[in-house]
């Protein structure tokens, strides 16, 4: 795989599709590689008419690693913001940062602006990015994620544990276990979500291609540490699809909701059966929505193209 430098980092990316099509940015999640997006949804996309590129986020997979960078613990995070202690000068990064890891890789492959869409922390991202780097977004698809905004219902407990479990060793088989007993929590319907054999091989795939847990560490504190920007989205022009799972017990789907109130326009789709996770059953769902939004958005140089 590819890697450019951008923003004083070497990010590490993909792509699917005809080049000369107009670009769509794909953002994983907390501690997401980006070889965990299944192929039938990047080609979906591609055939879509888009240039698919996919990464892997600061500190993790093969991206650059903020080796020496050391984040409080998250409790003292929490604790620092409710006592008014400034945390956003005190962590490695923040996902404003992140957001401008995303904007300098869009412009370093030769594209003014490309479609965004992120799930989880990648849909935080995605929205700081045209927050704050609005030339840079065409189109916005937060997906699974949250405006920010902390009186949002929180995650189960279940859900908050799943999130944050570290297995007892660091091997490829206890990793495998831990994501598919993960997955039973956070994931999709029984009916949908992947089997657990599935879970696993790629947990283990990710984990022999690259192990950093103290870059997941240093991700977490840029969420915890993040100064709010729900107040912000009202002032975004920007088409915009909130997709978010009805079953989801990580972000809620209030938040989802949220998102979709606060910014002028924006669609939302609420879908059942759905988790926090992206099973290969939920493919066509999702493409099914995303494809139609994509297709009424499409630039003026590529309408040009079409006639």
């Amino acid at each position: 795989m590819p890697r450019i430098a951008a923003n004083g980092i070497e990010i590490e990316y993909e792509e699917y599709g005809n080049p000369a099509d107009p670009m769509m940015l794909v953002v994983s999640g907390f501690s997401g590689q980006m070889i965990t997006w299944p192929e039938s949804f990047k080609q979906g996309l591609a055939d879509a008419g888009r240039r698919v590129v996919i990464f892997d986020n600061r500190d993790i997979g093969l991206t650059t690693e903020f080796t020496n960078a050391v984040p409080p613990a998250p409790r003292d995070i929490v604790k620092g913001i409710a006592a008014g202690e400034p945390m956003h000068e005190k962590v490695p990064y923040l996902l404003d940062d992140m957001a401008a890891d995303a904007a300098a890789l869009v412009t370093a492959l030769g594209a003014e602006k490309a479609d965004v869409m992120g799930f989880s922390m990648g849909g935080m991202i995605v929205q700081l990015l045209a927050l704050n780097h609005p030339e840079r977004v065409r189109t916005l698809i937060p997906v699974m994620t949250t405006s920010g905004d902390p009186t949002l219902p929180p995650a189960s407990e279940e859900a908050q544990k799943a999130l944050t479990a570290v297995p007892e060793m660091r091997t490829a088989d206890a990793i495998g276990n831990l994501a598919a007993q993960s997955r039973r929590v956070i994931g999709s319907h029984e009916s949908v979500r992947n089997p657990d054999a599935d879970v696993k091989a790629m947990a283990v795939r990710a984990f022999e291609r690259s192990d950093r847990p103290m870059g997941v560490a240093r991700q977490y504190a840029a969420i915890l540490a993040q100064p709010r920007w729900h107040h912000r989205l009202p002032g975004l022009r920007v088409p915009t699809l909130v997709l978010h799972g009805a079953q989801d017990p990580l972000i809620r789907p209030a938040a989802g909701q949220d998102i979709a109130d606060r910014i002028p326009g924006a669609e939302i789709e609420i879908i059942e059966k759905w988790g926090h996770d992206m099973p290969e059953k939920m493919v066509p769902v999702l493409l099914n929505r995303i494809v139609p939004f994509l297709g009424r958005h499409v630039p003026q140089e590529a309408r040009a193209d079409l006639n």
